[in-house]
């Protein structure tokens, strides 16, 4: 198992904040009591991502600590100034009932006024780690999706070098015939190369130039057998390099003509665009 590419497909950040599929899960605590190295990649995402919550912590907002201690000064004033802090102690030595309860009422006012503000406080720092980890959360999509692009983006560029080296090595084979297909009328630049294998028969298109087919349209190959045009193939629209063809056992020329999508039997000259001798 190739654990540096488990590690960085993305599932340890979706195991720890909580977004990975119970499957996911299921397998990576299996792998966990495997391999030390995944719980070690998790500890360390989970560290990362307290340090960067702390690191951009907000102080709570200046009218909270106003609000308290104004709740506070009042059942101070109220009290005939007697200490709030001290009314629960002081309560216990007192030989009245009456006195007992009066201040006793006024220690529990005191609490509700404090909890309603630890309410307040709590409702803000709740609404502030559920926007971080939101923020967060959307930062780790973007750079899923980014990674995600960039991978699609390498393959597509490996498949052109792949195919280039390929085109390359038929060029030099001397049982390959290399035949360049221009714009018989000369009024485009469309150009296109057959490579053609006179040992297995093979045919490859490259596609140089060739403007996008419209709606319903595909680009079809015919290569020419005594004037006859002989069916070699659809051009698969999402080709974009070397293209497999259908095998020609003989030719004197290639050409391609734009046809309904599917093909037809019979080239429509009308709408010829490349053609090549051999």
């Amino acid at each position: 198992m190739d654990l540096q590419a488990y590690i960085q497909s993305g599932v340890v950040e979706s195991y720890v904040l909580g977004l990975a599929e119970d499957q996911e899960v299921v397998e990576i605590e299996q792998l966990i009591v495997q391999y030390p190295v995944i719980q070690l990649a998790i500890d360390e995402f989970a560290i990362a991502l307290e340090k960067e919550a702390f690191e951009n912590s907000l102080t709570p907002p200046g009218f909270i600590k106003q609000k308290l201690m104004a709740e506070l000064a009042f059942s101070y004033k109220n009290n005939d100034k007697a200490n709030p802090l001290m009314i629960a102690y002081n309560s216990q030595n007192e030989n009245t009932t009456g006195q007992y309860q009066g201040k006793s009422s006024t220690y529990w006012k005191i609490l509700a006024a404090a909890s309603v503000i630890l309410f307040f406080v709590s409702a803000a720092a709740n609404f502030y780690l559920y926007n971080k980890y939101n923020t967060t959360n959307n930062k780790y999509t973007a750079l899923l999706n980014e990674r995600n692009l960039l991978q699609a983006s390498n393959q597509v560029i490996q498949a052109k070098v792949n195919n280039y080296q390929l085109a390359t090595a038929m060029m030099a084979n001397p049982a390959i015939v290399t035949v360049q297909m221009t714009d018989p009328s000369l009024k485009e630049n469309n150009m296109t190369t057959v490579f053609w294998d006179k040992s297995n028969k093979k045919v490859y298109l490259l596609t140089n130039k060739l403007p996008l087919p419209g709606p319903n349209k595909q680009y079809q190959l015919w290569a020419l057998v005594n004037n006859v045009p002989v069916n070699a193939g659809l051009l698969d629209p999402t080709c974009t390099s070397l293209c497999k063809m259908k095998n020609v056992d003989d030719a004197q020329a290639f050409a391609i003509t734009l046809e309904n999508k599917g093909g037809s039997e019979t080239p429509n000259l009308g709408q010829l665009f490349v053609l090549g001798k051999i």
